[in-house]
């Protein structure tokens, strides 16, 4: 019952605090500022008392670092003060510094770097320098940094959904409409509903990703992490490796419904990336039957070729079976395969066999809307009853300029006026299929140079060496019409 009773007070606490009716809240300046500790401070992990393990009411300890629950007498807060003689905190959800045990509001300038690290802002006007420079910043711990460049920890086998954040927080318009929380404050879901969640946690992620104000040089992804495993229903996890593109296309689609998007309204992930598609879909009579009974079903209307159309977020592009003999020197030779040979897949003519558990299909694509961000999902693994295979076909693709105009109905040839893209992203996969690892290569737009990022590991790298490796996921960028001073990245 006491515990009840002390998170209850919390609670009162935090409302009076709130509205600014704590009766002993003196504002003051403190003599022990000197005393607080920025090199142990991190904000990236869940908002819990380390005592309590309530989010009500928690308060960080300015000199150690730990979370505490409230500040009144005998609350977890109170009583660390008293026995570490550690007297500066700051309430984690008003933003407000407290002196303890003497529990009197301290206002100081000196301290605002620590609420921006904790809550950064950005203006407009901030927003839109973002790709227009290149400058290092220097954070607490002496390290340099780009913003936006910046490792991810990987907290056990999190990778997977790393490289996929990394990417999507290289897409300006994605970023941009996330950085200012304004965009989405006033989305109104239903009672109950969790999604909302990954919006406020991706929200929070892009804005310390982008911070030219950190304190360290790298991100903890923490919460937005148990934001995923909650909505995702343990689907994702932190613990167990997952595969980058089941992770990218169930968050995209989860962030489009959190934001209000449905199939007809579209959203800021909509606006970005959904492109349109006609499919060509025929029947196949089964194989076994004889030539005279296949010859009748094909003349049949459920065997007629049906078109239908369909908006994609991303495009699965197939590899060609790989060869499985070696060469003289007994190594396995790896095969290359040009983009635009896979490419194919959407050019209209191009028919390929599809099979269900009972029935088996023709089909053939052909795209009739090209949108600002075009994902590519390079398919490496094929998942049997018994194990998961990977392809590890090399994809040669050309870093800039890559037209898809033949991919166009004649319709949409007539009406896109540009259909030439350069890469902004992409996420290699190395080693075995169920155990490898993942790192990304991002284009900082500021700059135009490439860098590569694994985990906490952040290094540039030569544009000629991204093509050499296993590419999974990437992220193409159209180009405007009239940009031409876009980045060729060389």
């Amino acid at each position: 019952m006491a515990g009840v009773k002390r998170e209850r007070d919390a609670e009162d606490e935090e409302e009076e605090e709130v509205r600014g009716k704590v009766p002993d809240r003196r504002s003051r300046h403190c003599p022990y500022l000197d005393t607080i500790n920025r090199s142990v401070l991190d904000f990236d992990f869940e908002k819990l008392c380390s005592i309590s393990l309530s989010h009500i009411n928690v308060y960080a300890c300015l000199i150690c670092g730990k979370y505490f629950q409230g500040r009144g007498l005998k609350s977890h807060a109170y009583t660390h003060s008293v026995q570490f003689t550690h007297h500066v905190f700051l309430n984690l959800h008003t933003l407000k510094f407290y002196c303890l045990p003497d529990n009197y509001e301290i206002i100081d300038s000196s301290l605002e770097d620590i609420t921006y690290v904790l809550k950064p802002t950005f203006t407009k006007q901030h927003i839109s320098s973002l790709d227009k420079q290149g400058k290092l910043y220097r954070a607490y711990d002496g390290t340099t940094y780009l913003p936006g460049i910046v490792g991810l920890n990987n907290i056990k086998a999190n990778d997977y959904a790393n490289v996929v954040l990394q990417a999507l927080s290289n897409v300006p318009p994605l970023r941009n409409y996330f950085l200012e929380e304004e965009n989405y404050h006033g989305i109104r879901r239903p009672p109950g509903d969790i999604m909302f969640l990954l919006v406020q946690r991706f929200g929070e992620l892009m804005r310390k990703l982008w911070n030219p104000r950190n304190f360290k040089a790298h991100v903890s992804p923490h919460e937005m992490l148990q934001a995923v495993v909650l909505c995702s229903k343990k689907t994702f996890q932190i613990t167990k490796q997952g595969d980058a593109v089941d992770f990218l296309s169930w968050f995209l689609n989860a962030l489009h419904g959190a934001l209000g998007g449905t199939k007809k309204k579209s959203s800021i992930v909509t606006k970005a990336f959904q492109g349109s598609m006609r499919i060509f879909s025929k029947k196949l009579p089964h194989p076994d039957l004889p030539a005279e009974e296949k010859e009748a079903l094909l003349q049949k209307e459920e065997y007629q070729e049906k078109m239908l159309e369909s908006t994609f977020l991303y495009l699965t592009l197939d590899l060609p079976t790989a060869p499985l003999y070696k060469d003289e020197k007994e190594q396995l030779i790896i095969p290359q395969v040009p983009l635009f040979n896979i490419l194919g897949k959407f050019n209209g003519n191009t028919e390929k066999e599809y099979k269900t558990y009972k029935e088996n299909f023709l089909k053939r694509f052909q795209l009739t809307k090209l949108p600002p961000y075009l994902i590519f999902c390079i398919k490496r693994f094929t998942k049997n009853n018994f194990f998961v295979e990977k392809n590890p076909t090399i994809v040669n693709f050309p870093i800039t300029n890559v037209d898809l105009r033949e991919y166009l109905t004649e319709e949409a040839q007539a009406t896109e006026k540009s259909t030439t893209y350069d890469l902004v992203a992409n996420v290699v996969h190395d080693g075995k299929p169920t155990e490898g690892a993942y790192r990304i290569h991002v284009l900082h737009h500021g700059t135009g140079k490439w860098y590569e990022l694994q985990d906490l590991q952040v290094i540039d790298i030569l544009p000629q060496m991204i093509t050499l490796s296993e590419a999974y996921i990437q992220i193409w960028k159209r180009k405007e019409t009239d940009d031409g001073n876009s980045h060729t990245g060389a």
